[in-house]
């Protein structure tokens, strides 16, 4: 078993934990801390995959400034036990059945997938490299790239003399 394995299955593992204490936290605080666990070992994947852009933007944007938008929220919401509505008895037993019915189609769709054949390259070439984005972007898309910078900066320029008092 390679170093690779080991990373991936450790990763997995502490994805999938995360994810279910998500799930299963009774404090909403601490369901966003698992989330945020859960961005770094997903994170983790990709630089397995060699996407390391992909895993400094979900770490930045996600892990980053979602999560801490999420944790002000929660705060601010002030949610205690004693305000919140009981659900009814059918509510929570439509739920199962829903999530049961969502598990049988992700079964089935996974039945007649031929997995065996789709492999990852792991530590070798060149698809997920940052150097490669930006020569994409300043050869081809060179135009867009320069055209969408002016749309932002009069965006900016607008919102500010919208903004500004008389």
């Amino acid at each position: 078993m390679s170093i690779t394995q080991i990373l991936f299955w450790i990763l997995s593992i502490m994805a999938i934990l995360g994810a279910l204490m998500v799930v299963v936290s009774k404090s909403p605080v601490y369901s966003v801390l698992w989330l945020i666990m859960v961005f770094f070992a997903i994170s983790g994947h990709y630089i397995l995959l060699n996407a390391q852009f992909l895993a400094i933007v979900n770490l930045i944007v996600y892990a980053g400034a979602i999560m801490v938008l999420f944790l002000f929220v929660i705060m601010l919401m002030n949610l205690n036990a004693d305000t919140e509505p009981q659900k009814n008895k059918w509510l929570k037993i439509a739920g199962v059945i829903a999530g049961g019915a969502l598990l049988l189609v992700f079964v089935g769709a996974l039945k007649n997938a031929d997995l065996k054949s789709q492999i990852a390259e792991v530590n070798h070439g060149d698809i997920g490299l940052i150097h490669n984005l930006g020569l994409a972007l300043f050869n081809d898309y060179v135009i867009p790239f320069e055209i969408s910078s002016v749309l932002f900066l009069s965006a900016m320029v607008g919102a500010v003399v919208i903004g500004k008092k008389e």
